[in-house]
């Protein structure tokens, strides 16, 4: 949150949040003055955005969709906490709560997808935010930003407890090689910023 509003000091700025989930990113957005779309795959989701921005009396356009269909407008910024957790599946589940945190084997999936998809909705000198564990791979990710003709860095790194997910998946990730035996109960989240040139 902190990041969207750092980056959000221009009123009107168009935003599209990919995976909005509760929409608190959006409605965050919105309160900076921004003009919101917000997209997911859960209809649930969608209802929770939807009624989350009418709570905190804030406009934000909630669609359900998939993030191949988002349309090829030209915005300003583009925000997203994806799916990320790594799990052993090699795809993240159709259905279900753990869609929201499934990222595949590698935690990629997803990630990966929206940065693609970023690449494409973004105009000229337009930006991504994006947050997701180091255990991903930061090095990744900067390697696919850049990959796709975008300037990126890291721009925030916070240290923060596992969550319940994190917990029951503790010894299969060690088992991976995704963490080592010294981390206990905390994981660093990482915040990209890609913008287009």
């Amino acid at each position: 949150m902190h990041a969207v509003g750092r980056e959000l000091r221009v009123p009107g700025r168009r935003v599209l949040e990919l995976g909005t989930g509760s929409g608190a990113l959006a409605v965050h957005a919105a309160r900076q003055g921004a003009r919101v779309t917000a997209v997911d795959i859960s209809h649930r989701a969608v209802l929770c955005a939807r009624l989350n921005a009418a709570l905190h009396r804030q406009r934000v356009t909630v669609r359900h969709g998939d993030l191949s269909s988002v349309a090829r407008g030209r915005y300003d910024v583009v925000i997203s906490n994806p799916p990320y957790v790594p799990a052993p599946a090699a795809l993240p589940p159709r259905r279900g709560k753990a869609r929201a945190w499934d990222g595949g084997l590698d935690g990629r999936v997803v990630v990966d997808r929206v940065c693609a998809t970023a690449a494409t909705v973004m105009g000229p000198g337009g930006m991504l935010l994006m947050v997701h564990s180091a255990m991903c791979g930061v090095d990744a990710t900067l390697d696919a930003l850049h990959g796709l003709g975008l300037d990126a860095q890291v721009i925030d790194r916070e240290l923060v407890p596992f969550g319940p997910v994190m917990r029951s998946r503790l010894l299969w990730l060690r088992d991976q090689g995704l963490m080592d035996d010294e981390q206990q109960d905390k994981e660093e989240l990482v915040v990209f910023r890609a913008r287009r040139c």
